[in-house]
């Protein structure tokens, strides 16, 4: 059974910083895709940033580019999104996600939800202005 976890979200003043954790157990995160979504009050979730299996390749969304950086750390066997100079816009559930159950390809990130199959339970952030 796989599991992911997230952790690290809070609040925090504009401006500020957090860095997101996902782990895993019951499988190498190193081996797939992964992705970090977000979902505001009232909108629909969208991806903030993606990664490749091999980690050569990252993807962010405009509105998070320069700000937002995702990263492998194998060793701990988790995918980390360090989030800089905060916004009150950064607000709501971050997701991180994994695709392990289907074929990928080893330099394609994905950006879209149904690309993914592996999901966590989410971690709160709100930037308070």
């Amino acid at each position: 059974q796989v599991q992911l976890v997230e952790s690290g979200g809070g609040l925090v003043q504009a401006g500020g910083s957090l860095r997101l954790s996902c782990a895993a157990s019951g499988r190498t995160l190193s081996r797939y895709p992964m992705g970090w979504f977000r979902q505001a009050p009232g909108k629909e979730r969208e991806c903030v940033a993606a990664i490749t299996w091999s980690g050569a390749n990252t993807y962010y969304a405009d509105s998070v580019k320069g700000r937002f950086t995702i990263s492998r750390d194998n060793a701990k066997n988790t995918v980390l999104l360090q989030m800089n100079s905060l916004k009150p816009e950064d607000t709501g559930v971050y997701y991180c996600a994994a695709r392990m159950g289907a074929l990928f390809s080893v330099t394609s990130y994905y950006t879209r939800g149904y690309e993914y199959d592996y999901w966590g339970q989410g971690t709160q952030v709100t930037v308070s202005s």
